[in-house]
């Protein structure tokens, strides 16, 4: 296997793009060093469904991130493996199902959610407004709706604060500290700088889960469960005396911090990635104006069976989750046991990246990788079509499991917006305004304003 030599100024200088670059150079498949610690790199479509699909069971594990293994330490639904993630993702799937995902009562929430964006939206009256911490609010509501059983106001202090946390621990992920924290982390935890603040940040998100917790615990009905909380813990109690059991108050805990940044804050970044793209492309605007008028108008909330009825809608936001590409690197996975792919053995253990940004950037599958373009989802007559190299919530068995509910709020949030408003902004963006940044762990879009005109 073809092997690269991982150094500090390689990322800093080169980022993830360079990634893309070693997989022309070496092949599909290759071997990055994070420090002293081999890590094999899977680049294109083909090598990542084989790798994650077709041996989906080889590559389960969950890999190594330094980053937050201090705070997680292997607990938690995303950041856990083994028999202990089989129990919470089962649990997980069927809690989230029997509260509305990927039925009509969360569209219900995600629409009633959305009035309240619009409402708060028109209060800026056109004057230009940093949409970032809005946009969060909001899709973190609908998560909160589900997990709390309640969503917050948006002036509510503790609400921001939670918004901040999940930002500020985004963008340090990202961060050149946070990369190299990664490579050489038994240096780096012992290092002051900001990367030590990921850590602070995270406990400081889990001492207001465990207050929401305790709330739950305080009030609960065993016969009446109101959230995700309330089965988990009715579940502590059926399966007390049960040793094999993985429903403990940690991984509760670790669970609850798993599902708000898997599920409002990667959804929240792209909108904020789609409006911005639609600030530099205003013709695409206009496209996406004219459809929802003709299939939506001005009388009714959009709906999800529109989408069916938008093949240009459902394009854009399609191209706009492949081109921020939000989690670029994929969370990590590690090897189950010694497995062979494609002629090399990979030992038990051994820390796999299945590199999501080479997948929706491969030009077998996508005829202009590195442009924004719509047509990559449509065909000559405009019909919607899909493309089987759109993996933005990677694939296999560890596929997110919130996939459906992301799809929902990514359609009905942007619907809702441009159903009411046109953007606008005096600033002039470039193309390189707009491109991810590709520097770490997630694509945060520049700060930018707009104003949002009403229609």
């Amino acid at each position: 296997m073809a092997s690269a030599l991982g150094q500090c100024s390689f990322l800093l200088t080169g980022a993830l793009t360079r990634w893309c670059q070693l997989g022309k150079q070496y092949g599909p498949v290759f071997t990055f060093y994070f420090g002293s610690h081999p890590v094999v790199v899977f680049c294109g479509y083909d090598a990542v469904k084989e790798a994650l699909v077709d041996k989906g069971e080889d590559f389960v594990g969950r890999g190594k991130q330094p980053t937050v293994d201090r705070v997680f330490q292997g607990y938690g639904l995303i950041t856990s493996e083994g028999d202990r993630w089989r129990q919470l993702r089962r649990f997980s799937l069927k809690t989230l199902r029997n509260f509305g995902v990927g039925k009509r009562t969360i569209e219900e929430r995600i629409n009633e959610e959305a009035s309240c964006l619009v409402e708060e939206l028109r209060t800026y009256k056109e004057l230009p407004v940093d949409p970032a911490i809005i946009i969060s609010k909001a899709v973190t509501n609908v998560i909160s709706s589900v997990v709390f059983g309640t969503r917050f106001d948006y002036s509510d202090k503790r609400f921001h604060r939670m918004l901040d946390i999940f930002y500020e621990t985004f963008e340090l992920m990202s961060s050149v500290w946070g990369q190299i924290q990664d490579m050489v982390p038994m240096i780096m935890n012992h290092i002051p700088g900001p990367h030590q603040n990921i850590v602070t940040l995270l406990e400081e998100l889990n001492e207001f889960i465990t207050e929401r917790i305790k709330l739950n615990q305080d009030t609960l009905d065993p016969n009446s469960p109101r959230d995700y909380i309330d089965c988990f813990l009715i579940k502590m109690q059926e399966e007390k005396d049960n040793p094999a059991s993985e429903f403990n108050y940690k991984n509760l805990m670790l669970t609850l911090n798993n599902l708000f940044f898997a599920g409002g804050e990667t959804v929240a970044t792209t909108l904020k990635h789609g409006l911005l793209v639609l600030l530099k492309y205003p013709d695409i605007q206009v496209k996406l104006h004219e459809e929802i008028d003709r299939v939506i108008g001005q009388n009714r909330s959009p709906n999800i069976e529109d989408r069916n009825k938008m093949p240009y809608t459902e394009a854009v936001i399609h191209e706009i989750q492949r081109f921020a590409n939000v989690i670029p690197m994929n969370a990590p996975h590690s090897a189950t046991r010694d497995t062979n792919f494609r002629g090399y053995t990979i030992p038990q253990g051994t820390g796999v990246c299945a590199l999501l940004c080479s997948v929706l950037g491969d030009p077998k599958y996508f005829v202009t990788p590195n442009k924004f373009n719509p047509n990559h989802f449509l065909d000559a007559d405009g019909h919607f079509i899909k493309n089987e190299a759109f993996l933005p919530f990677s694939t296999g068995k560890r596929i997110c499991l919130g996939e459906g509910l992301a799809r929902t709020e990514l359609f009905l949030f942007f619907t809702n917006i441009l159903q009411n408003f046109q953007l606008t902004s005096d600033t002039h963006f470039t193309e390189s305004d707009i491109a991810p940044r590709m520097t770490g762990f997630a694509n945060v879009p520049i700060p930018y304003k707009l104003s949002f005109v009403p229609r």
